[in-house]
């Protein structure tokens, strides 16, 4: 019989990462949190996809214009990402090409992080739920213009079925133990998510060092 408990947690075998209008201009209207984290959280999701070769799709809004271009870490993270143009479509579910590149990546999990919250992550986020698709929503990766905007948007897109998420919690989910190679990459993305954590690693490599300096 399956463990029906798995299904609470992501999968990482049947998962895909969405992110959606992480632009220079639409940053500068971010209210609900500051800045500088909102855009190391995105960057730590990038570095997770890479070092965990989960698929990412990412798309912009109008890039030509006020919204402005996708901040270039995520292209000098993940070089190899699908990048889907869009044609001024609001809600990125529709446009086509994105919508097919999804269907491609053959997941049907997704996470989803997207800047405004109410608009770019919520409408593709309600849209990708009516499809069937299971949906985490990354709310400390996606900014919003304010926190009461964030409050609604996160009600309505609990009630369409989608699980809200913070950026550790994904990591976490997706990492599952410490034993494991690639322990010490996933340990760097937590340092730059939680600067405290930088020093509970320092302290336990100086006592794992003065233990072997002692034996």
């Amino acid at each position: 019989m399956a463990n029906k408990s798995n299904n609470v947690f992501i999968d990482p075998n049947d998962t895909a990462l969405l992110l959606i209008d992480h632009q220079s201009g639409l940053f500068q209207t971010v209210q609900d949190m500051d800045v500088p984290t909102l855009r190391r959280n995105v960057i730590a999701l990038a570095k997770l996809a890479k070092i965990t070769n989960l698929p990412t799709i990412a798309t912009d809004s109008v890039p030509q214009g006020p919204n402005g271009p996708l901040i270039p870490e995520i292209k000098d993270i993940l070089p190899d990402l699908v990048y889907v143009a869009r044609n001024g479509e609001i809600n990125a579910w529709d446009n086509p090409n994105f919508v097919k590149e999804v269907k491609e990546t053959g997941k049907k999990t997704l996470i989803i992080a997207g800047t405004l919250t109410s608009v770019c992550m919520a409408f593709p986020t309600l849209s990708a739920l009516a499809e069937g698709y299971k949906v985490y929503t990354v709310v400390d990766a996606s900014g919003n213009w304010s926190k009461m905007a964030t409050d609604i948007t996160l009600a309505r897109v609990v009630q369409a079925g989608a699980i809200p998420i913070d950026t550790l919690a994904v990591m976490s989910e997706i990492q599952k133990t410490w034993n494991r190679p690639d322990a010490k990459e996933f340990a760097d993305i937590y340092a730059e998510v939680m600067p405290n954590y930088r020093l509970l690693m320092e302290s336990h490599q100086r006592a794992f060092n003065e233990g072997q300096a002692s034996d």
